[in-house]
């Protein structure tokens, strides 16, 4: 879809201005800020809040930062400043007049890590800007409903609290745990009743009209639109806000029934003394999403279990009596597919420059599992990726007098270096072999700059 085309759907009939208009751009009605940077209004007048100059600017900075892909429109993030300055007067009024109209959003489908297709819906850039301007002014207003056993999508709180929060509960002696997965969790959000929670607050009917628009917005694949009457997709700025919104009502039954619980989002565990007790937790929570809330367990998913046999956001626990927390085995897998994906397309590039591709992976990845107190499997997986370079150059060298003349380049004496160049075993053998280990020793790797997973958590322990 063309951006003139664009241009046309997202403004009202009536509503085009003078260019006069064009040196306006950005204004309007100014708001006081909350704590953190985000715009807060109450009344009727929440809708000038999200279009007023300062919050509008955050919002476009945001969305700048964030990149992305182009919308239906496909107007690309390059090109969004220059059809901004044009069109945003006419985008404004339409807003302020309750007559903006979003357009489809575009469907993705992302493969999970364990199997099946996760659906995004990417809205254009022009949606994308509106629906972080909203998530500004509205994010404030809600957050003083929300529970202290919410951690995902909050300012001020991460995955990193709730591993800990919940890791706090088994040491208490809930050493049973009832992790439940909502089915298709934001494919499947009632929109009558995600509003009636949202009127709870927002009073301005513009805003809310607005909202019931993003909601219902078409989905395009392959140039088809089809029409949507519940979810609310993952990949705009407002979905976790909104998500958050609708299973606060589940926080309350938790806290109500006096549980002790974590939720990151859809992801939520509930920590209990025995089975038995998960087991009624179970039966009661699932009647009472499916009837109040008209959400689904996914039971293939769901589980009464010890904590050390789930995994909560990556991490899973020790069964010791005093819990330590560790990296979940689909974790440890991940990162080790993500590094044979990158040695493997590496096959032909030189050691330092594999390397240099593996390491913002590492350090990201040892970053988010800093918490980890089972330090022998950052150990391990430090001499599984030395000994996939090691494998990596084996495979290179090819040829036994290839082999040869390099293991004696790297200090190895001319009898040893041949017969281990020619000993006919395959590469991952080599690589884990005692003369590939003298000849790229771990030094060898450090004095190349490879991130060591051990060493990294060592320095974040220190920071923190």
């Amino acid at each position: 879809m063309r951006t003139d085309e664009a241009a046309r759907r997202a403004t009202a009939p009536g509503m085009e201005r003078s260019d006069r208009m064009s040196s306006m751009a950005m204004t309007g009605a100014e708001a006081g800020t909350a704590a953190g940077g985000q715009t807060k209004a109450e009344g009727p007048w929440q809708m000038d809040a999200v279009v007023e100059r300062h919050n509008l600017w955050r919002a476009y900075e945001r969305v700048m930062r964030n990149k992305g892909a182009a919308g239906v429109d496909d107007l690309c993030v390059a090109d969004f400043k220059a059809w901004l300055q044009q069109h945003w007067p006419s985008v404004k009024a339409a807003l302020l007049s309750g007559e903006y109209m979003p357009m489809a959003i575009r469907k993705v489908e992302i493969p999970k890590p364990n199997g099946g297709v996760r659906i995004l819906g990417i809205p254009t850039v022009l949606d994308r800007l509106i629906q972080q301007a909203l998530l500004q002014v509205l994010q404030p207003e809600f957050e003083s409903e929300f529970s202290e056993h919410s951690y995902g999508f909050r300012p001020g709180r991460n995955a990193w609290q709730a591993v800990q929060r919940a890791q706090g509960y088994i040491k208490e002696g809930r050493r049973w745990v009832v992790d439940l997965d909502l089915e298709k969790f934001f494919d499947r959000v009632n929109h009558d009743i995600l509003m009636s929670r949202i009127t709870r607050m927002v009073k301005d009917k513009r805003i809310l009209k607005l909202i019931r628009r993003y909601l219902e917005a078409g989905m395009m694949s392959a140039g088809v639109v089809s029409a949507r009457t519940e979810g609310t997709p993952q990949g705009g700025p407002l979905s976790p806000l909104l998500s958050n919104i609708l299973l606060t009502d589940l926080d309350r039954e938790l806290e109500r029934r006096g549980h002790r619980f974590c939720r990151y989002a859809d992801d939520c565990n509930i920590y209990v003394g025995s089975e038995m007790a998960g087991q009624r937790v179970m039966t009661a929570i699932t009647d009472y999403l499916e009837r109040e809330l008209k959400l689904r367990v996914n039971w293939e998913k769901s589980a009464v279990a010890r904590p050390w046999a789930r995994k909560f956001l990556g991490y899973s626990f020790t069964r010791h009596k005093q819990v330590r927390l560790k990296i979940a085995d689909s974790s440890l897998k991940r990162l080790k597919d993500k590094v044979r994906e990158i040695v493997v397309g590496n096959a032909s590039r030189n050691l330092a420059a594999t390397i240099r591709e593996l390491n913002p992976v590492l350090r990201g990845w040892t970053s988010y599992f800093r918490l980890t107190e089972v330090k022998g499997v950052l150990e391990d997986l430090d001499g599984w990726i030395r000994r996939k370079l090691r494998c990596l150059l084996w495979r290179q060298w090819k040829y036994p007098a290839t082999r040869n003349k390099r293991l004696q380049a790297r200090g190895l004496d001319g009898t040893r270096a041949w017969k281990s160049a020619s000993n006919g075993r395959g590469p991952w053998w080599n690589a884990g072999a005692s003369h590939m280990n003298a000849a790229y020793p771990k030094k060898s790797f450090d004095a190349l700059g490879l991130v060591s997973l051990l060493d990294t958590r060592q320095r974040f322990q220190i920071v923190q």
